[in-house]
């Protein structure tokens, strides 16, 4: 199970490009499942072959029993499902033992997000002591004035920021290219990070570190944890939004643009979404902005 593990993880950043953070998340989830296999059966760890769709209904109630959401579960399951999809197709086990195996459903939740005034608060307050202050207003800045995901951000150089039209180049998922218009704030935040940015370049660091817009303390190109806490650090002085994210300043930015009559395709093409079904959750966000509207300013509205 391990060995085949390995060559799957392998599969899915050679062939498939997959992100650090999907490898990370699939290689955890299999291992859960091979740890689960110790005890239910324990042979089955050397002959994957063993195992059948009851072995992973089993799981799925295990999962249960320890109190994981519906959610959680069908991203393991849905893990499982495609590493069994590989195994098979690449004639390491007989059967797709997941093929049958149904994906639990779960509530969709509507994404989390901070409230324009509370946004306005937090550019209005952040501190601008340091040179490091200034990198957390740019990074936040640009979070929130293109919606680009955390890793989106950590792979910026220099070279993609395109100062003359205010577009930034910006590799996706599956290493798409597409470009992200920014407005003035993020760019006279961008400007003024630029302009301390050399002081800080570890000279000793690789062409790739050296080339990053963003950095660490130690000189490098930045890393997700850093960023996560810098945001994490702002948006709680402001808000008490449930999550404290880079992501949420993503969903904050799509919310917002439809809000304010964005074209939903056009949210899509920004966001960098293969399919229009992932930017649809965000109309379900702005329908609840516009109830509240409405009970808030209806005289018989509540």
């Amino acid at each position: 199970m391990q060995r085949l593990t390995d060559k799957y993880i392998s599969y899915l950043r050679v062939e498939r490009n997959a992100s650090p953070h999907t490898l990370t998340s699939y290689r955890r989830d299999l291992d859960d499942f091979a740890e689960f296999l110790q005890v239910y059966d324990e042979g089955s760890l050397e002959e994957p072959s063993r195992i059948n769709r009851y072995t992973i209904r089993a799981w799925m109630g295990h999962l249960s029993d320890n109190g994981l959401s519906n959610r959680t579960i069908g991203r393991k399951v849905s893990c499982l499902k495609s590493f069994f999809k590989y195994a098979f197709a690449r004639g390491h086990v007989e059967q797709n033992p997941a093929l049958l195996v149904s994906v639990p459903k779960s509530e969709k939740r509507l994404p989390d997000t901070i409230q324009q005034i509370d946004l306005a608060e937090l550019f209005e307050e952040m501190p601008d002591e340091t040179g490091w202050d200034v990198q957390t207003r740019a990074i936040i800045e640009l979070l929130y004035a293109t919606g680009i995901r955390l890793a989106e951000l950590i792979a910026i150089n220099v070279e993609d920021i395109e100062h003359s039209s205010d577009l930034i180049r910006v590799m996706g998922k599956g290493s798409k290219e597409r470009y992200v218009p920014f407005g003035l704030k993020a760019r006279q935040a961008i400007e003024e990070w630029i302009s301390h940015r050399n002081s800080y370049v570890d000279v000793r660091s690789s062409e790739s570190d050296r080339k990053a817009l963003f950095l660490s303390k130690s000189g490098k190109r930045i890393y997700p944890v850093a960023v996560q806490r810098l945001v994490k650090k702002q948006i709680a002085r402001v808000s008490e939004v449930r999550k404290k994210s880079p992501h949420v300043l993503r969903h904050s930015f799509a919310t917002h643009m439809l809000n304010m009559g964005a074209d939903i395709r056009v949210i899509k093409e920004l966001l960098g979404h293969a399919a229009l079904t992932s930017t649809q959750v965000y109309t379900h966000t702005s329908v609840e902005h516009l109830k509240k509207v409405y009970e808030d300013a209806h005289p018989r509205g509540s």
